[in-house]
């Protein structure tokens, strides 16, 4: 029988936004974009593109989608002109979104193996 701690954490809502500090700033006339927070897309946002290649982080997946699920929104232009490391920083926290508890677990269950102990 699952204990509560179980059951609350299986219940617990997901994170539904995350904050990326991009590595290279995105300059929008006299704005200075450091930050950007990414939204978990919804279905329709989804349009047009396939789970798996949002999954494996498909780059031109990637391209259409940064658009949708941004805030401030980046134009068409700012998210060709992302730094590789920037695309990679979104790409992984959009993966993140889409990750099932059983890879939340495996990688929570890695994380606790490498915890320094006291």
């Amino acid at each position: 029988m699952a204990d509560q701690s179980d059951i609350a954490a299986a219940t617990e809502p997901r994170n539904r936004f995350s904050t990326v500090t991009l590595g290279t700033p995105i300059v929008r006339g006299s704005t200075t974009i450091e930050q950007l927070t990414i939204r978990k897309p919804k279905a329709g946002e989804l349009r047009n593109l396939t789970l798996q290649d949002i999954i494996s982080t498909d780059v031109t997946a990637l391209l259409t989608l940064i658009p949708r699920i941004s805030e401030p929104p980046l134009l068409a232009d700012e998210v060709n002109d992302l730094e590789p490391e920037d695309l990679s920083e979104i790409g992984g926290t959009i993966r993140g979104f889409f990750m099932t508890k059983a890879e939340q677990a495996a990688i929570e269950a890695l994380m606790a193996q490498h915890r320094p102990t006291t």
